[in-house]
């Protein structure tokens, strides 16, 4: 089972005000877990949002606090009367802890079971298709399976960089914003990321520094890495002067097994447009050109 409470936090040094809240809101169940006789979480996602908590080491350094933050914290147990009593006890966060803190976002928090997506391949023939029009079958649909079988695409499908060697380094610096736009979205617990040249002439320059090493070690403190196997894949489409990144296993179970903020990774391809691009050439003159 599965709970998340999501608490406002207003004025100075909020960031730090809501993460000692959560972190006391954490000690306190785990001391009634224990005289109760439950066991403690499974699994525990403390974020304050406003602290840019999500970037990792991307996040920027500020010497101030912001004065506005969110708690958002997320817990897995595998009873669900444990939670209950969690969703009981974030109340008394309010009125007994940190100043500030103005309420729970929606009220008390609701238990919930978590549900993850088993994904499998099934033979084709031996599915049904039935049609119906207006409540009355109309047919049956067989597909021809007679067709040449394509032998399957490589793991990595990253283009050969020869064509690269020779383009021009410079001493300009951009935001991966200035050259490209970005959408990504979830896989499961995986991420996908588009990313689309603003301009034809930027492609190469994206196709060499906008790697799929690049990316990973740009996102690798949300990626869960279990062995030395490459996480990221790069597939590249040169007809739309795209790329298209695959993260593997970076959303915490993705869906709502994920207790993130993003589970969806709706925003990681908004974090990728701070990826700093070095030693380009000046492109913006390369194109008035």
């Amino acid at each position: 089972y599965r709970v998340t409470a999501v608490c406002p936090v207003g004025g100075s040094r909020s960031v730090e005000k809501g993460r000692r809240t959560a972190e006391s809101i954490l000690k306190r169940m785990r001391r009634m877990f224990e005289q109760i006789g439950l066991d403690d979480f499974k699994r525990v996602n403390v974020q304050i949002l406003g602290s840019e908590d999500t970037y990792g080491e991307q996040a920027v350094k500020r010497t101030d606090s912001p004065r506005e933050a969110v708690i958002w914290l997320a817990v897995h147990h595998m009873q669900k009367k444990a939670l209950e009593l969690f969703s009981r006890e974030i109340a008394p966060a309010g009125t007994g802890m940190a100043p500030g803190l103005t309420g729970i976002v929606g009220g008390r928090p609701k238990v919930s079971p978590v549900l993850k997506p088993f994904f499998f391949l099934h033979p084709k023939q031996n599915v049904t298709i039935d049609i119906f029009l207006n409540g009355k079958h109309a047919e049956t649909f067989k597909e021809d399976f007679n067709y040449p079988h394509l032998p399957a695409l490589e793991e990595n499908i990253e283009q050969k960089e020869d064509d690269l060697k020779d383009l021009p380094i410079g001493p300009c610096s951009y935001r991966l914003e200035e050259l490209a736009y970005t959408r990504s979205g979830d896989k499961g617990n995986s991420v996908n990321i588009g990313v689309i040249a603003r301009h034809p002439l930027y492609y190469p320059y994206l196709r060499k520094a906008v790697t799929a090493q690049a990316v990973e070690e740009y996102f690798k403190h949300l990626i869960q890495k279990d062995s030395d196997r490459r996480m990221v894949t790069r597939f590249d489409l040169p007809g739309i002067q795209g790329l298209n990144f695959v993260l593997k296993d970076s959303l915490g179970g993705g869906g709502i097994a994920s207790l993130r903020s993003d589970p969806q990774g709706k925003a990681y391809g908004q974090m990728l447009l701070d990826l700093r691009l070095n030693h380009l050439p000046d492109l913006k003159t390369l194109i008035e050109e």
